[in-house]
């Protein structure tokens, strides 16, 4: 099975295929360079270094969100007018979800931090257990925006170790400091960004559980009304 990962819901623009439990390619970038410049001609470099026709993938799957707004309407028009051309399902793949399959296997609590700004992050907890021989992940807390006392306050309802991971990690590392009780650690560099390996492997996962969309269906997913959206509503209730 092929399956061809896109994730550009932060400052990182990475592009893998998978194939059979393999990471065939990957290429990512995280620089400030736009999406919608980056994505297509990284996707071609990969096609032409594999010689592989990318026709032949099963399905696309996206970090369909929670992240940044430009990002995520950036990598859905992609992954949509891939899907449209090649005829192929989308898989929406939680972002957070995402960051989190990086930690593959661990004993700890994962807690991806992804900067929603206003001292909000978009976040979740996950952990990873043994299933009929299998290392599975599984979601503790869904994704969503809160402020980031407030997952840490839940973490140390836990009572758990935990690693962090996420653009929000630097933004708000000596809060964590200050505030988290329990034992923690912070992921090293190869793993506390987002890869579309990781999305890609999640996305093998969950194209066999059927949960697939076409590219008329798919959308991002944000979480939270975007700036205009919110400076719209605030001046409507003043009027």
């Amino acid at each position: 099975m092929k399956i061809l990962g896109v994730d550009s819901s932060g400052m990182v623009a990475s592009i893998a295929l998978i194939e059979d439990g393999i990471t065939k390619a990957e290429y990512t970038v995280n620089n400030k360079k736009t999406h919608s410049q980056t994505l297509l001609p990284m996707l071609d470099e990969i096609s032409k270094m594999l010689g592989e026709d990318m026709s032949d993938v099963d399905a696309i799957a996206v970090a369909a969100g929670p992240g940044s707004f430009t990002g995520l309407r950036i990598g859905s028009a992609t992954v949509k007018g891939l899907a449209n051309a090649l005829n192929k399902p989308i898989v929406p793949v939680s972002t957070v979800e995402g960051l989190a399959y990086n930690m593959w296997g661990s004993d700890r609590v994962v807690c991806p931090l992804m900067d929603a700004r206003r001292s909000q992050v978009y976040t979740g907890l996950f952990e990873f257990f043994e299933e009929d021989d299998r290392c599975v992940m599984n979601t503790m807390r869904e994704a969503c925006a809160v402020p980031i006392e407030e997952i840490i306050d839940k973490i140390n309802e836990i009572d758990r170790s935990v690693v962090f991971l996420g653009d929000g990690v630097p933004v708000f590392k000596e809060m964590i400091q200050s505030k988290c009780k329990v034992p923690y650690v912070f992921a090293p560099a190869f793993a506390n960004r987002q890869r579309a390996s990781a999305v890609a492997s999640l996305g093998e996962i969950y194209f066999e559980q059927g949960k697939t969309e076409n590219a008329t269906e798919h959308a991002p997913v944000y979480l939270r009304l975007s700036q205009a959206e919110r400076e719209r509503k605030e001046k409507e209730q003043d009027e």
